[in-house]
C-alpha cells in the first residue's frame, strides 16, 4: 500500500456529505445512553464502547475529524462508538467502523485489543491491519472527515483526549505480531488417544482447534506481552502421513514438509522472525529442535500450553 492510493481510499472535509447535524433518526440502541460512575463521572455507552485503530502497513493510521456536536467534537480520535447490547467489543468496533467510515471487515486482520477500564465502564481499542485496500467513506453525521496519517504526524493533530492518552502505548506495539508455529507430530504425540490409527485425522482435528482459538485470540499473559488480548499468526507444521490432512480456511498456516519436520519448522521460524515484529513461539517437546529454534531467536513452550489452551 503506497502513497499513490491515499485518495482513493479517504475522504477529505470537502468531499464529505452534507448531513445534518445531530445524532441520527430512528430507533436506537439501549446501549447508546450514557453509562455513570459513583462519582458523577459519565461516559458514552450504556455497555460500554469500541473503536478501531487500523493501520496499511505503510505507516498511516485511519483517523476520524469529530463532528463539532459530539462529545469533545472537533478533535481526532478512530472511529467508535457505544457497544450494542449483548455484543463483544470486536464486534461493536467493526459495525461502528463500517457505520462511520466504511471500513469492510473482510479487509482486516484483528491483532491486538486494549482495555481502558474505568470500574463502571469499559473503551475497547481493537487494532487492526489493513490486509487489501480499501476507501473509507464518511458514512453517517459523526464525521467532518477521514483520513489516513502518517503515524510521526498523529501527535501533531487535536486528538480527542482518550485517543492522546492512549496513543503512545498504542504506537508502541502497532506493528507486533505475535506467530505461533506448532510441531503438530509432537503435540498429536503428547496424549496416547489412539492418534497413530488416523495420523491425519488426527492432525485435522489439531487444526481445526488451532482454528478456534485463532478466531477468538490469547490472553496477552500468554505470549509475554503486556496488557490485552492477542491475535498471532499460527503455522502448524504436519509431516509424514498427516501430511494428507484435509485443512481449509485462512486462520491457520498449514505446512506440509517434503522432507524432516523439524527442518519445515526451522524454517517456518527463520521466516516468521525475518517478517515479524513480535515474538515467535514453538510448540514442541523436542530438546533438539528447541536448541535450533531458541538459537533462531524463538521462544519455546510444551504441548501442554497448547492442549491446555484448546480445552479451556
Amino acid at each position: 500500500m503506497t502513497d499513490d492510493r491515499h485518495d482513493e481510499r479517504a475522504v477529505p472535509a470537502d468531499a464529505a456529505p452534507s448531513l445534518p447535524p445531530g445524532p441520527p433518526p430512528g430507533p436506537r440502541d439501549p446501549g447508546d445512553a450514557w453509562a455513570y460512575g459513583p462519582d458523577g463521572q459519565k461516559a458514552w455507552g450504556l455497555f460500554g464502547a469500541a473503536g478501531l485503530l487500523v493501520d496499511d502497513g505503510a505507516g498511516r493510521v485511519l483517523l476520524q475529524h469529530r463532528v463539532e456536536w459530539s462529545h469533545h467534537g472537533g478533535t481526532w480520535g478512530i472511529p467508535g462508538g457505544a457497544r450494542h447490547q449483548g455484543e463483544d467489543a470486536v464486534t461493536g468496533a467493526l459495525r461502528e467502523s463500517a457505520e462511520e467510515a466504511g471500513v469492510p471487515a473482510a479487509a482486516l486482520r484483528i491483532r491486538h485489543t486494549s482495555v481502558l477500564d474505568l470500574g463502571f465502564w469499559t473503551y475497547t481499542t481493537v487494532v487492526a491491519r489493513a490486509v487489501h485496500p480499501f476507501r473509507a467513506e464518511v458514512g453517517d453525521r459523526e464525521s467532518l472527515a477521514l483520513d489516513w496519517v502518517p503515524v510521526d504526524d498523529v501527535e501533531g493533530l487535536p486528538l480527542h483526549p482518550g485517543f492522546g492518552a492512549s496513543w503512545p502505548a498504542l504506537r508502541g506495539v502497532l506493528v507486533t505480531e505475535p506467530v505461533v508455529v506448532v510441531d503438530a507430530a509432537n503435540v498429536v504425540g503428547s496424549v496416547p488417544d489412539g492418534w497413530w490409527r488416523d495420523r491425519a485425522g488426527a492432525a485435522e482435528r489439531l487444526v481445526d482447534a488451532i482454528g478456534a482459538l485463532a478466531a477468538s485470540g490469547l490472553a496477552a499473559a500468554e505470549l509475554g506481552l503486556g496488557a490485552g488480548r492477542w491475535w498471532p499468526r499460527w503455522s502448524v507444521v504436519l509431516e509424514g502421513d498427516a501430511r494428507a490432512a484435509r485443512t481449509d480456511g485462512p486462520e491457520v498456516e498449514v505446512v506440509r514438509a517434503t522432507g524432516a519436520g523439524d527442518d519445515a519448522i526451522v524454517e517456518s521460524v527463520h521466516r516468521a522472525i525475518a517478517r515479524a515484529a513480535g515474538p515467535v513461539v514453538v510448540v514442541t517437546a523436542d530438546r533438539g529442535l528447541r536448541a535450533r529454534v531458541e538459537a533462531l531467536g524463538a521462544s519455546v513452550t510444551g504441548p501442554s500450553w497448547l492442549r491446555a489452551l484448546i480445552a479451556s
